[in-house]
């Protein structure tokens, strides 16, 4: 996979650092000038700016950095996190999403059902995964997998990074909308705990499909919303260039979700976001799943079913409140 660096719009004067230090290093040597200092202060300046911009990230910078293009994916914290991986492939009906993976495996010794939208790294791969949007016999095949962990009463964990279904024609002609409510009731009343992480983008109906968990983590820079900031400002305000304000306004980011009581608990991310260091991302994922899992290991079925109900109906219940 490929980790060249990509600095978004607000990271211009981090990029400039970047390419200082290269300059330096490339000069720096055995036969060349000695100049490891320069760059030790360079990068103590660039690493300083970096927390300075990231501990004032608006809304739309949020998204931005929850697209990145190089934020570990599905099979990056499956490769990371799951062993002895068995992938399963189709929905039993039409056929096999690439967008939407899943199959069996092992946390840390535990047997368990893992799924996940997979967006792709390239222009190829990206292609191949339709970008992460799920067809209906995507979420059919999440529901297949729903099933098959409660006949064999493993956990199940979800990892949501979706701009949303997919909207083509023939995604409703094979009854998308269907096949997430199915899913979204499959998930609803799961007999085995369910956890889900909001890893990138939490677009729509396409992310709930699969996070209707008894506990909803997400990355410190990721986002969860009812439809993308561009489709929002395309319906309200019939300007698509208006994505940033409709961003602020859709209350999308982690800590807006934590007040709202939509999101149980935001995973740190490290400076810079995800993408700077994904082995320690992964790491800290994979941690924070283990632990809810220890959690909700305990309780009996009708238990987890009764608690699961009740926490997304007092999401309800808080935001008419407020």
């Amino acid at each position: 996979m490929s980790t060249a660096r990509t600095y978004l719009d607000f990271e211009r004067s981090i990029a400039e650092l970047d390419s200082k230090i290269d300059e330096l290093r490339a000069m720096n040597g055995p036969q060349g000038l000695d100049v490891s200092d320069e760059i030790a202060q360079l990068q103590a300046k660039a690493k300083k700016q970096l927390q300075n911009i990231y501990a004032k990230l608006g809304p739309w910078e949020k998204t931005q950095v929850a697209r990145h293009p190089n934020r570990p994916h599905f099979k990056d914290y499956v490769a990371g996190l799951i062993t002895d991986f068995t992938p399963l492939a189709g929905d039993r009906n039409f056929g096999d999403d690439q967008a939407l993976l899943g199959g069996l495996g092992k946390l840390g010794g535990q047997s368990v059902v893992i799924m996940g939208h997979e967006k792709g790294h390239d222009t190829k791969t990206r292609l191949h995964h339709n970008f992460g949007m799920a067809n209906p016999e995507g979420y059919r095949k999440a529901v297949r997998l729903m099933e098959l962990a409660e006949n064999f009463g493993m956990p199940v964990i979800s990892l949501v990074d979706t701009a949303g279904a997919y909207p083509g024609r023939g995604a409703e002609e094979r009854g998308q909308a269907e096949a997430i409510a199915r899913s979204i009731d499959k998930g609803l009343s799961l007999r085995v705990p369910f956890i889900s992480v909001i890893t990138g983008e939490g677009g729509s109906g396409g992310a709930v499909a699969i996070a209707c968990a008894d506990c909803v983590h997400i990355l410190e820079h990721s986002i969860y919303s009812v439809i993308s900031p561009e489709g929002c400002a395309s319906i309200l305000w019939r300007d698509a260039t208006k994505a940033q304000d409709a961003a602020k306004a859709m209350k999308i980011t982690a800590n807006d979700l934590i007040r709202l009581g939509v999101v149980d608990k935001i995973i740190k991310e490290p400076v810079g976001g995800a993408h700077r260091d994904r082995a320690k991302t992964i790491k800290t994922v994979g941690a924070t799943i283990t632990s809810a899992l220890k959690t909700y290991a305990p309780l009996d079925a009708e238990t987890l079913v009764a608690k699961r109900h009740e926490k997304f109906l007092n999401i309800g219940r808080s935001l008419l409140e407020r």
